[in-house]
């Protein structure tokens, strides 16, 4: 959780700069050049990180019989959602769109802040409560979704790379420490 927490702040505090560092200008070029054909494809997945994400995993653990799990992931997600959205003011990060020259986007132009990628956020806070409570394959299927709906939110132009950097490491350490107030470890034990 500290960790996670750490790359949080150290995000936000780069996203303060005036300036994209060149590392995050190409990395933003690359991912979002890929083709425009894989859009139809990235969408989604892309929504495990919107609002409706988690409560649909919610919905869908309550009616698997795991309706405490789902309650949770649903509040989790929530209160993520939340926190990121709190957070955009306070570092005033813009889009793409409005800081790279040559930002394309894919879909509706998104409006607000950048900093951090709520979508990356919470889809992040999902799989960190899910993906432990699955057998294998089945949990590292979940982690793959959940991180990667934050490069998608590149491809698509919607957030920067340390937009998605950021988002994911509050939404794990927002599900970690809701982990451990349910009394479970902060990782998987292995037995």
């Amino acid at each position: 959780m500290i960790g996670s927490l750490a790359v949080f702040a150290a995000g936000a505090v780069l996203a303060r700069r005036p300036r994209l560092t060149r590392v995050e200008q190409r990395c933003f070029a690359r991912v979002n050049g890929l083709s425009h054909r894989g859009y139809g494809a990235a969408w989604a997945p892309m929504q495990l990180g919107s609002l409706g994400g988690p409560l649909a995993v919610g919905a869908a653990l309550a009616l698997a019989g795991e309706r405490r799990d789902g309650a949770r992931v649903a509040a989790v997600g929530t209160f993520t959602w939340a926190a990121a959205k709190a957070v955009k003011p306070l570092v005033r990060r813009g889009r793409p769109a409005h800081t790279v020259d040559v930002a394309r986007v894919l879909g509706p132009t998104q409006t607000g802040l950048g900093y951090p990628s709520g979508h990356a956020a919470v889809a992040a806070a999902t799989a960190t409560l899910v993906a432990p409570r699955l057998p294998q394959p089945w949990g590292a299927l979940a982690w793959a979704w959940g991180l990667a709906v934050g490069p998608l939110r590149t491809y698509v132009g919607a957030h920067l790379p340390l937009d998605v950097v950021g988002g994911a490491g509050l939404g794990v350490a927002i599900a970690t420490a809701a982990r451990m107030a349910n009394g479970e470890p902060a990782v998987r034990q292995r037995g």
